[in-house]
């Protein structure tokens, strides 16, 4: 997975759905006891995807989180909205991928195009953006397309995540502020995980002072996640797709929309890769606060091949400047990274 050549900050990496990986070979975990098994939180028990499908239909608000890189993670989330439509919903579908100054691209997309993802990729430059390949994303897209459904773009845009990396919370859209103050202070083990993970996900290179801006920028993403579902999805519901830290129902997306729509229905479905190090519920339940999922379903998947991130990391940042003068320094990537 890759990180956008824009300051690091503004691309954060989203806590534990991209978190730096080894090398995997392709498709490792085929023959995982777990892989293809879908597992219900609160009941503490495997269900069969029919169950998780008709909950997620059910749902004001569905939230499907990935890993960005594994392919079959789209095309699970794009059955994951199949059921939805079939069950009578129109809800929006909105996407961590789009930032939201590219609004505007794709509304004229979709109504000069309608029913067409390709286009709708040209419009906001998706080659160019950084993210894995379009045709990763594509059955998702074509699922919400070819019912009309709205595209909503929901990700801090790169001017706004620059100036919250120099200027700190003041910098935040009012709105997303005032989300966040409502949500208070991080309890500190909370925060100390956080900084833990965007260590992780920079592989350790990123210095001690950027730790907790890298913090509030996961936070202000969520806040302003959250902000646009909930706009897009005031009377039609919505379905988020992203990373699998944003859906975190303890401290994610879900649990900002939880404090501002207390009577809306939520379900959050992680979809995780397995690993033969692992092969039990509970080892990779351990991962996580209070060794609990913080999800109301968990797809497991096989692992998708891809290469070590980390490599090389030390050759691929460097930092650009201290401005203003007092403030954190603003690192970039110059090539591939973690995402």
């Amino acid at each position: 997975m890759h990180l956008r050549a824009l300051p690091l900050v503004a691309a954060v990496a989203c806590a534990s759905a991209c978190a730096a990986r080894p090398h995997t070979s392709k498709d490792e975990g085929r023959d995982h006891p777990l892989a293809g098994r879908y597992w219900d939180v609160r009941a503490a028990g495997w269900v069969d995807e029919s169950k998780v499908a008709a909950a997620a239909a059910g749902a004001d608000f569905l939230f499907l989180g990935e890993t960005h890189d594994n392919p079959q993670h789209h095309r699970l989330q794009a059955r994951m909205l199949q059921a939805a439509i079939a069950a009578g919903r129109r809800p929006a579908v909105a996407f961590e991928m789009l930032d939201v100054d590219q609004q505007p691209q794709i509304d004229a997309s979709t109504a000069s195009a309608p029913g067409d993802p390709d286009a709708l990729a040209d419009a906001v430059g998706w080659a160019k953006s950084g993210w894995p390949p379009f045709s990763f994303y594509r059955p998702v897209f074509a699922t919400a397309l070819d019912a009309g459904l709205p595209i909503v773009a929901t990700n801090l845009s790169r001017r706004r995540a620059r100036e919250v990396a120099s200027r700190g919370s003041a910098a935040l859209d009012p709105g997303v502020k005032a989300m966040l103050e409502r949500a208070g202070p991080l309890p500190e083990e909370v925060a100390r995980e956080l900084r833990e993970e965007m260590a992780e996900s920079h592989c350790g290179q990123m210095p001690e002072s950027m730790l907790d801006p890298l913090v509030l920028m996961q936070r202000a993403r969520d806040a302003e996640i959250a902000s646009r579902v909930l706009a897009a999805g005031a009377e039609r519901g919505a379905v988020l797709i992203a990373g699998s830290g944003h859906v975190r129902a303890d401290r994610g997306v879900p649990s900002y929309v939880a404090r501002e729509a207390p009577a809306r229905t939520r379900i959050a479905i992680g979809f995780l890769e397995v690993s033969a190090d692992a092969q039990t519920v509970d080892e990779y339940a351990k991962h996580f606060a209070q060794d609990r999922f913080p999800f109301d379903y968990v797809g497991f998947t096989v692992r998708q091949e891809r290469e070590d991130p980390c490599r090389g990391i030390e050759k691929k940042i460097r930092p650009i400047r201290p401005e203003p003068k007092d403030a954190a320094w603003v690192w970039r990537f110059d090539a591939a990274a973690t995402r």
